[in-house]
């Protein structure tokens, strides 16, 4: 494998989960369509780089570096920027944020320390106590399942705003992620179709390929290297 990780959850609501890893090798690897925003700091050939990195839509071909180490805040879906419009970010439209020093990165007009592994979550509790951040309730209710959060288009209109998407589109890669973790781990193929809720064998293979960037037959056969993967909650799918 190129890439090895290392993940953690996170004791904030508006963190999803906190991963690093590290680059062993250099080569190919597919990156899936992913859902969330991600806080995500680089060390390369002694540089450093912070990026906000939003969601993306369907799986791209990504070429690793060796010796690179990246450490990532994966933001919780209803965590957003409000002087930020997600969308702005979507599909690989990252923005790279300026440094202040070696150890500041610049963010919201002000200078913030840059994190590590185990305090993640003090970052994310100063931006949202000083507005760069904030948490849209409606999306997580809605994401739930809460049938009186909000009506079907206010509930459109809230993940356009927060996600960069819409639910559906949400649903469809948290599924889709989902059903990689679920080959990996030994189900059979029919088995996913009836667990994730696919119509049939047709139907994932065609979602696979698009957010993934593999079938199903060789996400099995081939343990190949993917980008950053746990398991996901049947809510964020159903």
């Amino acid at each position: 494998m190129l890439l090895t990780f290392v993940d953690r959850p996170a004791d904030s609501p508006l963190i999803e989960r906190v991963w690093r890893s590290h680059s062993v090798a250099s080569g190919v690897f597919h990156s899936m369509a992913e859902g969330n925003l991600e806080l995500v700091l680089t060390r390369l050939e002694g540089l450093t780089r912070v990026t906000l990195r939003g969601p993306v839509t369907q799986a791209t071909t990504v070429v690793c570096p060796p010796n690179g180490q990246w450490l990532a805040i994966r933001l919780s879906l209803g965590t957003y920027l409000p002087q930020l419009p997600t969308a702005r970010l979507l599909d690989h439209k990252s923005l790279e944020l300026p440094l202040c020093s070696k150890r500041r990165f610049w963010l919201g007009g002000a200078a913030w320390e840059i994190p590590n592994f185990e305090n993640a979550e003090a970052l994310v509790s100063r931006l949202a106590r000083n507005g760069v951040i904030a948490y849209d309730r409606a999306v997580g209710a809605a994401l739930l399942g809460d049938p009186q959060a909000l009506t079907r288009r206010s509930v459109q209109r809230h993940f356009l705003h927060v996600a960069g998407m819409t639910q559906s589109r949400f649903r469809q890669i948290e599924r889709a992620r989902r059903a990689v973790h679920l080959l990996r781990s030994g189900s059979s193929i029919l088995d996913v179709v009836h667990e994730v809720g696919y119509f049939d064998q047709a139907h994932l293979t065609r979602s696979l390929r698009h957010l993934i960037g593999q079938t199903p037959l060789k996400l099995q056969r081939d343990p190949s290297q993917l980008s950053f993967l746990y398991k996901t909650e049947a809510t964020a799918y159903r």
